[in-house]
């Protein structure tokens, strides 16, 4: 009897069965010592994230090699090496540029700041010896950094990121306006308010992805909202809410393309700001000039009576720092006839949502953001502190500390007078 293909595939699976099964049997035994890594397992059934690991659990140069080919790096191509030593030195100098004070980056090793192969730092990563324990923190927060950077240089958003910019920004020039004086209005051919501000984010820095990456506990690249965003700044919170009623009109947002979990209202008691709008209507609508006059009488009423809005998860933003925060879902394309990869074989758009930032704010909170506790560079500052302590641990964090330099005393400036 001729075996048909399918009959041959059974065939083959019973010797497959008869013979290789055979060797199989039901043991513990080992040659290692029989142990369970109880850090692996409690990270890996409790979502804790790669960052916060203190050591990895490698035997071997050969178990590493392993690992990377799992990650998604095969070493025998020298591209790849290539790709490793140089997500290595970036690693490096993010870290001595970033975390470091001048002359701290002589604490690192030189095996793991200058290593022959880069794949070795996984097996310094993994040793738990006390005499080894300089060489696996420092390993340990240099592949924390080199993570990040393989999530960045693998994100399909960042790699098409010029025309995703040009679609997103393309959207809202359609209600975003500039007059022959430079002045800037949002309209939707009703309302036109006047703008006090406009910031363009067009992208964040390397250096800033990395930070965020860093610091969040999620760690993932596609999770960061604000790689391109608007920041809208309007002379009274009420052009603000006007302001989004004026996005709504236009469909820049509307209920099925705003990530709910993402809107953040630190700005507007939408109860109080309703009871002032309708007490005021009449008067608006009549307003034949701007009634500017009249929106900063609302607001200073709104601001009498208003509760204060505390939704804000960003643990770095300063207590003050008032802003409507909402993040937009939008369709990019790319064009089949501009030869993109992913349109190989397709005469029709490919398209992808990316997710960008609107942000509303009123003139005052603007100006508060500027400095203080609020301002960018004290956010910055706290995102610094937070991704430090995370890639280096506690453990690194002390250990740099007690072997560091004190930094000089500057000297009684009765001690430099020439009288003394």
């Amino acid at each position: 009897m001729t075996s048909t293909p399918n009959n041959w595939i059974l065939v083959r699976a019973k010797q497959i069965k008869a013979t290789d099964m055979s060797e199989f049997r039901p043991t513990l035994e080992t040659k290692r010592k029989f142990s369970l890594n109880w850090g692996y397992l409690g990270a890996m059934t409790s979502g804790r994230s790669a960052i916060d690991l203190g050591a990895l659990a490698l035997r071997n140069l050969h178990d590493a090699r392993e690992f990377v080919r799992e990650y998604g790096y095969d070493l025998d191509q020298p591209a790849a090496r290539e790709i490793i030593r140089n997500g290595h030195r970036e690693a490096v100098d993010f870290i001595i540029g970033t975390f470091l004070q001048p002359g701290q980056e002589k604490l690192i090793p030189r095996d793991v700041l200058e290593p022959g192969d880069p794949v070795q730092l996984l097996v310094h990563a993994s040793h738990q010896a006390q005499q080894q324990c300089e060489r696996r923190m420092w390993s340990c927060a240099i592949l924390k950094v080199m993570h990040a950077i393989f999530y960045i240089d693998n994100n399909l958003e960042l790699r098409h990121f010029n025309t995703i910019r040009d679609q997103v920004f393309a959207t809202l020039d359609e209600v975003i306006h500039e007059d022959d004086e430079g002045h800037f209005f949002l309209s939707n051919g009703e309302l036109c308010l006047p703008l006090h501000h406009l910031e363009r984010k067009r992208n964040k820095g390397r250096n800033s992805i990395l930070l965020k990456l860093l610091q969040k506990a999620a760690y993932l690249a596609q999770d960061i909202y604000d790689h391109l965003g608007v920041r809208l700044v309007f002379g009274t919170r009420f052009e603000c809410l006007l302001a989004l009623e004026t996005l709504q009109r236009a469909h820049i947002l509307s209920i099925t393309n705003i990530e709910p979990n993402r809107t953040r209202n630190t700005l507007l008691d939408l109860e109080a700001a309703k009871e002032i709008f309708v007490k005021y209507r009449c008067m608006l609508e009549r307003s034949h000039e701007y009634p500017t006059e009249l929106l900063q009488k609302m607001d200073a009423e709104l601001l009498a009576v208003a509760r204060r809005q505390t939704r804000a998860d960003n643990p770095h933003s300063g207590a003050d720092f008032s802003s409507i925060q909402v993040t937009v879902r939008k369709m990019i394309h790319l064009q089949a006839e501009q030869g993109y990869p992913e349109t190989a074989g397709q005469d029709y758009d490919v398209g992808f949502f990316f997710d960008y930032e609107l942000q509303l704010m009123d003139k005052e909170s603007h100006q508060r953001s500027m400095t203080g506790p609020s301002s960018h560079d004290a956010y910055k500052r706290r995102q610094v502190e937070t991704a430090r302590l995370r890639v280096f641990g506690r453990e690194l964090s002390d250990w740099i500390a007690a072997h560091s330099s004190p930094v000089p005393e500057p000297e009684p400036l009765a001690a430099l007078s020439p009288a003394a």
